[in-house]
């Protein structure tokens, strides 16, 4: 009789540590996703980076309205990513008003592409940069904004002199946090950007689709280990800059 082992049994072998070696040296498909992947999360943080800046400034002041402005920043938190990928798609689809004039001015389509996939992970992780940054700026001395001021200083000088040096860890963890949630987006992705291979397939799609094969089980359990690694080595690296920035 013969006896083969279930897609159940080989997922569990490959976490074992006598089996690491499969787990450490991915295949050439599984570079190429986790490469997308990271292009993906570092363009979502690169091209949030600067409204998140802009709007965690903002929030910082106290203002009529701000409680609405706030709720509308945080709004993709309390949505289902599918929603917002949904929304997205509405909008800047290629039949959308935004994804319509984009691509008929300047030929540019985001829907099913790499940049769409940046744009979803973008907007779903944007809140939490905003919050970050706001926390950052909300912590700095009000005295020295005051005595800077008194001495001439206009609202755009001390923001770049003072606050936003003075907000540096704030602005790392923002950096950060929206980096590693990049990695694991995927309702929003899905939704907007699509599951094409070596387009837009990022780690979290690519173990959806291992789970859809009937013999997937190995490969999902080795792209979530993949995960969980650029995760921590994310987080660790971030805490270490930290350190630094606080001395």
């Amino acid at each position: 009789m013969r006896i083969t082992a279930s897609p159940h049994h080989e997922a569990a072998c490959a976490l074992r540590p006598g089996r690491a070696h499969q787990v450490t040296l991915p295949t050439a498909e599984e570079r190429e996703v986790i490469l997308l992947t990271l292009r993906v999360a570092g363009l979502a943080v690169g091209c949030a980076l600067p409204v998140a800046l802009l709007l965690g400034w903002i929030l910082a002041a106290r203002f009529p309205g701000r409680f609405l402005l706030n709720a509308l920043v945080h709004l993709p938190l309390a949505l289902p990513p599918v929603v917002t990928g949904w929304l997205l798609l509405t909008l800047c689809g290629v039949e959308g008003p935004i994804g319509a004039w984009l691509w008929k001015t300047f030929q540019v389509r985001l829907a099913f592409t790499l940049q769409g996939a940046a744009l979803a992970c973008g907007v779903m992780v944007f809140p939490l940069m905003v919050r970050a940054i706001r926390l950052g700026i909300e912590a700095v001395d009000g005295g020295l904004l005051a005595a800077a001021r008194t001495l001439g200083a206009g609202p755009l000088d001390r923001f770049l002199t003072i606050t936003l040096p003075l907000a540096g860890p704030g602005v790392l963890v923002a950096v950060t946090l929206g980096f590693t949630a990049s990695l694991g987006e995927f309702g929003a992705v899905i939704t907007f950007a699509a599951n094409i291979p070596g387009q837009t397939q990022t780690l979290p799609l690519a173990i959806y689709s291992a789970l859809q094969s009937p013999e997937g089980d190995a490969q999902a359990a080795r792209l979530s280990l993949y995960s969980v690694v650029l995760a921590l080595a994310g987080l660790l690296l971030a805490e270490q800059a930290g350190r630094r920035l606080r001395r």
